[in-house]
């Protein structure tokens, strides 16, 4: 109810719309389909702030039984440091990996974005995930590369600006 909430607030509020598509590799032990994830997400962007719903997978090996890997995060995101067309982003989210033991997701993410033209964006990212159940928890690194592409040209910013010169 919370990303619908957050979902109708956004689009209520003129904000940018993004889709993003985001492979990843963690460092667990295992396969390139063990250690590979991905995630979809659609989002909004005010200036210096974005908020999105994540959808993705926490590993492309095979499951028996029911699928212990999709996840749903809402992602907070943060660009604290601008120069030219290279942006550092933050991102903290928290979901809910659906038939897992350990179910809940929270995420830290630090990254480098690129705007390579003004709707399409490029990030090279790096972070934590820490997943969490009643009788056990753990937690992975992850590197990755993201793609997103703005509905209409971005106008964002960052919390930090340079001097002008």
């Amino acid at each position: 109810m919370l990303g619908i909430s957050v979902l109708f607030a956004c689009y209520r509020c003129q904000a940018q719309t993004y889709l993003s598509l985001a492979p990843s590799l963690t460092n667990t032990a295992g396969t390139i389909a063990d250690k590979a994830n991905i995630a979809l997400e659609l989002g909004q962007q005010w200036d210096v702030f974005s908020m999105g719903i994540d959808l993705g997978k926490t590993t492309f090996s095979k499951v028996t039984g029911k699928d212990t890997t999709a996840y749903l995060e809402l992602r907070p995101n943060l660009n604290i440091f601008q120069e030219g067309k290279f942006t550092n982003t933050f991102t903290a989210g928290i979901g809910y990996i659906f038939n897992a033991k350990e179910s809940l997701l929270t995420e830290v993410t630090y990254g480098i974005e690129y705007s390579f033209t003004e709707q399409l964006h490029f990030n090279i990212f790096f972070g934590q995930y820490y997943y969490s159940g009643k009788q056990s928890a753990s937690n992975v690194s992850f590197l990755g590369i993201s793609a997103a592409f703005y509905f209409a040209p971005t106008s964002s910013g960052s919390l930090i600006k340079p001097p002008s010169k």
